[in-house]
């Protein structure tokens, strides 16, 4: 089954049930990690008979689900993520939701998922946002972490594309994720995703199978696993976590879209504010050999992780079978990218791209 062309929707009010007393009261902004606090509304839109029905705000609480609902079985969910934030006036922003709502389509599309209207998933963000906005912590680096998602609810034990899905929206204030410098393990043993698979998607499976990987580099003192590519362990894929770019000479490089890494959001934005402020990017495929024999020859200056959740993280060193690659003490072009995005985020620099955009009600 394929849904491109039978996702009926005609563009509906959306209907919100406000709670009465919030929950943000006594929250201690300093100390809200990712994924543990959630504001006091979601979004939620549900796909039955080949259309989207009514999409609506109301308290955020949980769903029943049947043990037979087909995501649970065969794996059709996926996600996104992006943040809010405040600009001076304390109007809430988000960064670039039109680019989620079309890789969440891509997903969906590749997951045999229909698809979620573009228009209602970013009006959908605004009204969540401006109707939560309390809970965006005020500190630079931090925000309003937004968690869109859909998964097949359809109750079916049998192999094929579910028929109803729910598509829901929530949200979760949080610090920056790594306080520190990153430590990687290039992994050679696993993989994340091969040519053909769905390493480009958002697909929650991808993140599952990386889930051993990960806790084995963390077992060996390592933050997060540098994914090499499937067939021959050799080209820097990803990060579990992010995109990764090195800074070699004079040039930034980061791996190509080859269809087994994700399209980050965040990356497409700092390649185009790295080439705005003059340096050249090349988006070409790099070994770890490489980015050894850089750092060997002086030549490797920096490296930095791109993400949502992640924003800018500075590598410290890569480990692998083969030692330990120390990348650098300091990251002055990744800080100032970060310094950039944290500011355009908070509208205190111009939007010399048009990214922003403002959530209202």
């Amino acid at each position: 089954m394929y849904y491109k062309n039978s996702v009926l929707y005609k563009m509906k009010n959306i209907e919100i049930n406000q709670i009465s007393e919030s929950k943000v009261k006594g929250i201690d902004f300093n100390n809200v990690p990712l994924g543990r606090t959630f504001t006091d509304h979601m979004f939620i839109c549900t796909y039955s008979d080949g259309e989207w029905g009514t999409p609506r705000i109301e308290p955020l609480q949980a769903i029943p689900s049947h043990p037979a609902t087909m995501a649970l079985h065969y794996g059709q969910a996926l996600f996104e993520g992006l943040k809010a934030t405040k600009n001076e006036q304390g109007e809430p922003l988000l960064f670039r939701p039109e680019q989620n709502a079309k890789r969440l389509n891509y997903s969906a599309r590749r997951l045999g998922m229909p698809e979620f209207p573009e228009e209602l998933f970013v009006e959908g963000l605004k009204k969540l946002v401006a109707l939560d906005q309390a809970w965006i912590p005020p500190m630079e680096g931090s925000a309003l972490y937004l968690r869109p998602f859909m998964y097949a609810t359809e109750a079916f034990i049998g192999m094929r594309a579910a028929t109803s899905y729910n598509f829901i929206i929530m949200a979760s204030p949080a610090n920056p994720l790594y306080s520190g410098r990153v430590k990687l393990w290039a992994e050679k043993e696993f993989i994340r995703a091969a040519q053909g698979g769905t390493g480009s998607a958002k697909a929650a499976g991808n993140y599952a199978a990386a889930v051993l990987p990960t806790e084995l580099a963390k077992q060996k003192g390592y933050d997060q696993v540098l994914w090499l590519d499937a067939k021959e362990h050799k080209y820097i894929e990803e990060v579990g976590t992010m995109n990764i770019f090195f800074h070699i000479g004079d040039v930034f490089i980061t791996p190509p879209l080859s269809g087994s890494i994700l399209s980050g959001i965040t990356r497409m934005s700092v390649i185009d504010y790295l080439r705005y402020i003059g340096y050249e990017v090349q988006e070409r495929k790099i070994s770890l050999k490489e980015v050894r024999q850089a750092a060997e020859d002086g030549e490797l200056k920096e490296a930095f992780g791109t993400g949502t959740a992640v924003g800018i993280a500075y590598i410290q060193s890569i480990g692998s079978d083969q030692g330990k690659i120390h990348v650098s003490d300091a990251s002055p072009i990744g800080e100032k990218v970060n310094h950039w995005l944290n500011q355009l985020k908070m509208g205190e620099v111009e939007d010399v791209f048009q990214w922003m955009q403002k959530a209202e009600l």
